[in-house]
């Protein structure tokens, strides 16, 4: 079997694109997005690969991409999704001059009528939330609905706004080829079947005109039947082209792509957050933030801002456009990026990094709407066809992507898989067990490695900003483009011992594991991925421990489990251990489990077993009783460095 272009999928999700010559001679490119089978999923990735379009071949000049939604009357209703889209419509980061919606109103969802479908009177009343119009056109009147397609495009075009197209029609066969549609809508399918078909009543009206005469009628079905038969039988006999030249792009070694900048350039990035544009008004609070990370270049206390600040600085100075969209991603959720600057006295705008650019939307960084599902899903679409952008979409709190779960499952883990579609999106996602409760502590690390196969896409959990710094070059630079999630830290954000020095980005590469240099033939060996990491040194100092040496696993998938194979081979008589924060059932665990253990398939990591330190199993993400998240903490330092 053929999987080139991966496991695939059935037909109807496929996407396609052609270039179409219309009637006056002027050429259009037509593209159909790849979709699954959750309704009004797609909605968001078609409005942000618009986005993306206008971008980048027409200089933002919306006139020229339309995107086109196609919804049915009970999906429109019950998606909530379509809503989020429309809120979009108008917000400056997702504004694409305007969608065209066509519903295809056939008054039944499935088995469902369309009186317990919605409570509203129309499938389409919600377009009244932005005032876009909605043109309720009779399906069986072909000309009446050419004539709304064209009202609906000429209206778009000149007041570049979203306007509906509500064509009442209605559903001839059941909803698949299995379906009987008359045990749920006898009396619906009694008149259905009595009804003649939209071609024939069209027809008898041209013949009835005189515009026609029977005779052509017959002839031009007949000729229409021909063309459809020539193309399947031209399908059933196509052989996809092979170019025997390509070579497909390999994914290099992390470790041998060098992603350090020069010195000089470093200080070129930090000097920006101090040349304040003359009247321009910093908050007192701000200033000293801003000031401080000018002076960490020196003292070698670069926080995590500072080194994301270093590595979007020196992409923007190769010529790569960055787009940043998240709740709250300008300012931080934890005030600490800063990306924007907001003057104190009238409310006007300084993004310090465009000055490193000419073009200032090649740094573009955004507050999205309190939106997770579409937001995701636009910053998905726009990553996919802008293949040289690097695109991040942020979580408020890593556990909001719960909220994009069907973004993640049917677009960011599996397109390539299914479609051949490629996309490099970042997802960032706050994610550390700081004893604030159930709902901010986790961001579900479980879930995203329980999608990992077929190096499908990266999962990092890097434990300083350098290493963050280092990642985020690479996979800039990474020639198979692939999405990529980051567990981002919270209270690390300004860890001390955290800081990373200003050689760190003058020199190095991104590791997907980190050994300890300093411990020789430990009789401990402790394997763990983020911030835990800085932790258990807290306590091994505490201890005055010269016996355990802790190695860090910054990338969890691909899992580089040869590279911890090696640092275990340096200390042959040590007992390996894994250590995390998250319940046994959750975290990494699972995952480095399935890929270490022999019994089931996995890897042994030198023959040794690795024994799990962590909270037991639970439903629940974390205790939301800090007392108890604090005794937690304490138990987990005991059993890393006893047992």
């Amino acid at each position: 079997m053929d999987q080139t272009m991966g496991s695939g999928d059935v037909k109807y999700h496929m996407g396609y694109s052609a270039e179409v010559s219309t009637p006056e001679g002027k050429d259009i490119y037509l593209k159909l997005t790849p979709n699954p089978s959750h309704l009004e999923a797609v909605d968001p990735v078609v409005v942000g690969f618009a986005r993306a379009k206008a971008d980048v071949m027409y200089d933002s000049n919306f006139d020229q991409v339309l995107p086109i939604l196609i919804h049915g009357d009970a999906s429109i209703a019950g998606q909530g999704i379509v809503y989020e889209v429309l809120q979009m419509s108008h917000l400056r980061g997702y504004y694409t001059g305007g969608t065209m919606h066509l519903v295809i109103n056939n008054q039944i969802g499935f088995t469902t009528d369309f009186d317990d479908a919605r409570s509203a009177d129309y499938c389409t009343s919600l377009a009244a939330m932005v005032q876009a119009p909605v043109l309720h056109v009779n399906g069986d009147d072909a000309e009446a609905m050419v004539k709304a397609v064209q009202i609906a495009t000429a209206y778009r075009q000149k007041f570049n706004a979203d306007i509906f197209i509500d064509m009442l029609c209605y559903r001839r066969h059941g909803h698949n080829e299995g379906d009987e549609p008359s045990f749920t809508q006898p009396l619906m399918y009694k008149l259905i079947d009595a009804k003649r078909t939209t071609r024939t009543l069209y027809t008898e009206a041209l013949v009835g005109r005189g515009d026609i005469t029977p005779a052509q009628a017959e002839e031009i079905e007949a000729e229409y039947q021909s063309q459809l038969e020539q193309v399947f039988a031209s399908v059933a006999n196509y052989q996809e082209e092979h170019d025997p030249n390509f070579v497909p792009p390999i994914v290099p070694n992390a470790e041998d792509v060098p992603t350090f900048i020069s010195e000089e350039l470093i200080r070129e990035i930090a000097a920006t957050q101090t040349a304040i544009p003359e009247g321009f008004n910093v908050h007192p609070k701000l200033l000293p933030q801003l000031q401080k990370r000018a002076e960490s270049i020196n003292d070698g206390t670069i926080d995590w801002s500072t080194g994301e600040m270093l590595a979007f600085g020196s992409l923007l100075k190769e010529g790569r456009p960055i787009r940043l969209a998240g709740q709250d991603s300008r300012r931080g959720t934890f005030s600490n990026r800063h990306a924007v600057i907001i003057d104190k006295e009238n409310g006007s705008e300084w993004t310090p990094l465009r000055s490193l650019i000419s073009d200032a939307n090649q740094f573009f960084v955004i507050d999205s709407l309190l939106s997770e599902y579409a937001a995701m899903g636009f910053e998905y679409g726009y990553s996919v066809e802008r293949e040289e952008a690097l695109v991040l979409w942020e979580g408020q709190f890593g556990d909001f992507a719960n909220g994009a779960q069907t973004i993640i499952d049917e677009f960011v883990s599996s397109a390539l898989q299914k479609w051949g579609e490629r996309s490099s999106v970042v997802l960032l996602l706050p994610h550390g067990y700081e004893g604030q409760g159930p709902d901010h502590s986790s961001a579900r690390i479980e879930r995203f490695l329980a999608l990992c196969a077929e190096k499908n896409m990266t999962v990092a959990q890097p434990s300083t900003p350098a290493s963050y710094f280092h990642l985020l070059r690479f996979h800039a630079a990474n020639p198979k483009r692939r999405p990529m999630v980051v567990f981002t830290p919270k209270s690390m954000l300004r860890l001390k011992a955290a800081a990373s020095s200003i050689s760190d980005f003058t020199s190095g590469t991104f590791l997907p594991v980190i050994g300890d240099s300093t411990v020789n033939n430990a009789t401990r060996l402790i394997f763990c991925s983020g911030k835990i990491y800085h932790d258990l040194v807290a306590e091994r100092n505490r201890l005055n421990d010269s016996s355990t040496a802790i190695v860090r696993v910054e990338r969890l998938y691909p899992l580089p489990v040869a590279q911890m194979e090696v640092e275990a081979k340096k200390h042959p008589n040590a007992n390996l251990l894994w250590v995390q924060d998250e319940p046994a059932n959750q975290g990494a665990r699972p995952h480095v489990a399935l890929s270490t253990t022999e019994a089931i398939g996995g890897t042994a990591v030198d023959g040794r077993v690795l024994r799990r330190i962590s909270r037991r199993a639970s439903a629940s993400p974390a205790t939301g009783n800090h007392h108890l998240h604090e005794d937690e903490a304490k138990a987990l330092m005991v059993e890393a460095f006893t047992r």
